[in-house]
């Protein structure tokens, strides 16, 4: 059955194996599914909100887009590289700045927890990291992945939020970077 998928890739390094990732993904979706591809690369805006929610910031026209295609898409596949243990700067703003109350969540009086905006979403998320995926996890908690699955996508509804950790990238033989391109061809393939 077809889906409408959204590919986000994170990085904000053009050409960056995360990309490289995410296009690959993103090709292969397309044989069976609706696809849109959005690069955070590509993306002109600015990732702080600087107001908070006390006064409205006007979205940019890339910002727009973006709520227009999570809008638009059943599955979200996210790909992006973990920087300093988290997430980059400019990938996190764009939820900062777009997954806005009224938008991605919206609190009701006498509620402690926001109704969900985005329920019935899927999503998987692919990050790289040049840290052993182990280590990550065991040792220093893997935050990146914490913040994007649960206080970001599960704070908006999104269900069934699957993930790989791919590392350590910096010295991956060619061999090992086409096996992780040949996994996210496959997971195109099947929507998944």
């Amino acid at each position: 059955m077809s889906k409408r998928i959204l590919v986000l890739s994170g990085s904000p390094k053009e050409s960056s194996f995360s990309e490289k990732l995410a296009e690959s993904y993103a090709s292969s979706a397309s044989q069976e599914h609706d696809v849109r591809i959005l690069k955070i690369s590509e993306m002109s805006f600015d990732p702080n909100l600087t107001l908070g929610y006390e006064k409205t910031q006007n979205l940019e026209p890339d910002l727009l887009e973006f709520q227009h295609a999570i809008q638009w898409a059943e599955h979200l596949l996210i790909t992006t590289p973990v920087w300093w243990g988290t997430l980059p700067a400019k990938f996190k703003g764009v939820f900062d700045r777009a997954f806005l109350p009224d938008f991605a969540f919206r609190y009701h009086a006498g509620k402690s927890m926001p109704e969900k905006l985005l329920k019935g979403k899927t999503a998987r998320i692919i990050m790289t990291m040049d840290t052993p995926v182990w280590y990550y996890r065991l040792f220093q908690g893997a935050p990146a992945l914490k913040q994007l699955k649960i206080t970001t996508l599960g704070f908006c509804g999104y269900k069934n939020i699957r993930n790989e950790m791919l590392g350590p990238v910096i010295n991956a033989s060619k061999s090992k970077r086409e096996k992780w391109l040949d996994k996210l061809e496959d997971l195109g393939r099947q929507g998944a």
